[in-house]
């Protein structure tokens, strides 16, 4: 309950700045009336088409069965575990190894995976992972997710239209009504990082429930430890192409840059990842004890 009332008061943070730029960009009550509109016609737009924006982000492309029977059954298995009906499942043609879920709902669904993570995990490490996304299907973290993402995109849009104004704008007769000239500088400086962090935030608090989930729902907590120590050595060599305002919705950092992914990480350390699954699998009863093919995880 706690991480879900702090992810409401992050979403209405973010929603919040949306308003006030477009307070500062076009002054007035206006620009008010034109922040709210703006914030709420995005929110409307996530509730209803976060799957296909989030897909359209990392050109995911379906599959049916007869494509990918394996991935099928797996979901299929896990989804029978979890009580949920059956997602939509995607594939993204790109030899990174991800992973994301999204949809507004259980019921609206889709689970995304890429060629390179088929290629790089075993079974029960591709397990671990589908059953991470699974819980965040569940938790309905997809929508919270796509929602934070589809904000502050709009957010660094307007900020983009902010530094034109900066360089193109006339001076205002009537400075109370008209664009606020600091509040236009401050929202091209600070108002996409500020909506970053928030959306990082975001993400952060949904992670670790995810990864607890999957233990519980495969009873391997181990592999998915080891997915995660795989995935992270991959995403170093592999960034996943795609909008970076859905990174949040991946199951690992994409890791473009080294300084900038550990400033603005949207997920907790692998290695605090790991660790609490360790602990997870002295405490799920009868653990099943997999050996670590990539090394020691401890």
């Amino acid at each position: 309950m706690r991480n879900q009332l702090k992810t409401a008061a992050l979403l209405a943070l973010l929603s919040g700045l949306l308003i006030a730029i477009s307070h500062w960009l076009i002054g007035g009550t206006g620009g008010v009336i034109v922040g709210i509109v703006i914030a709420a016609v995005t929110n409307l737009l996530s509730w209803y088409q976060s799957d296909k924006i989030a897909l359209a982000a990392y050109q995911a492309q379906p599959v049916s069965p007869a494509e990918a029977p394996s991935l099928y059954r797996m979901v299929e298995r896990l989804c029978e575990r979890a009580n949920l009906p059956m997602p939509a499942i995607y594939i993204v043609p790109t030899p990174a190894a991800n992973a994301f879920a999204t949809g507004r709902d259980p019921e609206h669904a889709a689970v995304c995976v890429t060629e390179g993570i088929l290629n790089l995990l075993s079974e029960e490490e591709l397990e671990g992972v589908l059953g991470h996304e699974l819980t965040h299907v569940a938790n309905r973290d997809t929508l919270t997710q796509a929602v934070a993402a589809t904000v502050a995109g709009a957010i660094s849009f307007l900020a983009q239209l902010a530094s034109y104004g900066l360089w193109f704008a006339t001076p205002s007769r009537d400075q109370r009504s008209g664009p606020n000239p600091l509040g236009m500088l401050l929202t091209v400086l600070l108002a996409p990082v500020a909506a970053t962090v928030i959306q990082l935030a975001i993400s952060r608090t949904r992670e670790f429930a995810a990864d607890a989930g999957s233990a519980r729902l495969t009873g391997n907590p181990r592999a998915l430890a080891s997915a995660l120590q795989r995935l992270e050595a991959n995403a170093r060599q592999l960034p996943i192409n795609g909008n970076p305002a859905f990174e949040p919705l991946l199951i690992m950092n994409s890791f473009s840059g080294e300084f900038l992914s550990s400033l603005f990480s949207s997920h907790p350390s692998t290695e605090a990842r790991i660790q609490q699954l360790l602990k997870l699998e002295q405490e799920l009863p009868h653990q099943r004890v997999q050996r670590f093919a990539g090394g020691s995880l401890r």
